[in-house]
């Protein structure tokens, strides 16, 4: 397969994730805003927002000061803004509309209708009257297009490449979701002081699952009261969560085998690496050591990754 058709399949899954889990993290960020809680408490979870997704510097040259509003509107309308939600849907379709010989009919009119959709419902003012039911949209636009791919493309190089830019993203983002959340509880969150903490507790991490659809997955799988380290193994070490990084990893390990080259053995290396430490972590070793500088480690790996994967089958200048 040439570069540049690689390189066009892998981005239009990527930015497609990318704009679900923009609209997973906002949605869960909007959740939890409406529980009772501090102004102070409720300005850092979108400060933490920005900083998560490296948005904060131009965030704050457009805006200045943080306020729920305005990061909502730069996170999911502002063209500006390459990572926002209607920005990565556009480049989704763009990078569709390069290889369209090359997906069937129905991923096209997929990714088409979407972008297409997208702007009627900004333009209408949806976002606005319903931020909750426009992240639902998002979601299952991304649901439909996965679903599409898998039931209409031949399984040959051009699904692997998608495929694997799918679940290279979904790792990223996962990562960063959990290490916002985790990272924006303050105090220590193995147990809660506080009848009234307790509560709290219980809201902020079930809105945490459900923002990855795993509320019921976590009931299913340890059928007891939500403990933030359970949600932590869930969402990092758990192969069988189809969000977790264990998952996402073992997604991208045996696509890269179906895609690999002369080249690309220290890639597929460094992935399987990665792949196997999660397959054999333990989650209170990774707390021992500390849960933030886990999951900035894994971020700094999973992109030199994306780095070695651009090199070995893709168009090197690729964003």
């Amino acid at each position: 397969m040439l570069s540049r058709t690689a390189d066009h399949l892998f981005w239009m899954s990527r930015y497609t994730e990318r704009a679900e889990n923009t609209a997973r993290m906002l949605d869960v960020n909007y959740q939890t805003s409406l529980l009772p809680q501090s102004d102070a408490v409720a300005l850092a979870g979108w400060q933490g927002l920005l900083s998560i997704s490296e948005l904060a510097p131009s965030y704050k040259a457009l805006h200045g000061d943080v306020k729920a509003r305005h990061v909502m509107d730069f996170m999911v309308k502002d063209e500006s803004n390459p990572s926002s939600i209607v920005s990565c849907l556009g480049a989704a379709r763009e990078n569709a509309r390069a290889v369209r010989g090359t997906l069937t009919t129905e991923v096209w009119e997929t990714q088409n209708t979407t972008w297409l959709e997208v702007k009627r419902m900004i333009s209408c003012g949806e976002f606005e009257r319903d931020p909750g039911q426009f992240f639902e949209w998002v979601k299952f636009r991304s649901h439909l297009s996965r679903g599409v791919t898998v039931g209409t493309m031949l399984m040959d190089e051009a699904l692997h490449f998608m495929r694997l830019g799918t679940f290279l993203e979904r790792a990223d983002n996962t990562a960063r979701l959990v290490d916002v959340k985790f990272h924006a509880v303050k105090r220590d969150f193995f147990g809660a002081a506080s009848e009234k903490d307790q509560e709290y507790d219980f809201y902020h991490w079930s809105a945490i699952l459900r923002s990855v659809s795993g509320f019921e997955i976590y009931r299913k799988v340890y059928r007891d009261v939500i403990k933030p380290e359970r949600v932590a193994e869930l969402l990092i070490l758990r192969p069988d969560m189809p969000r977790s990084l264990h998952a996402s990893m073992n997604e991208v390990v045996n696509n890269l085998g179906l895609v690999t080259n002369d080249l690309s053995g220290e890639t597929h290396r460094r992935a399987g690496k990665l792949c196997a430490e999660l397959k054999f972590g333990r989650i209170d070793e990774i707390l021992a050591t500390g849960l933030h500088a886990y999951l900035t480690q894994f971020l700094d790996r999973v992109n030199d990754l994306g780095v070695h994967i651009s090199r070995d089958f893709l168009i090197p200048t690729a964003a």
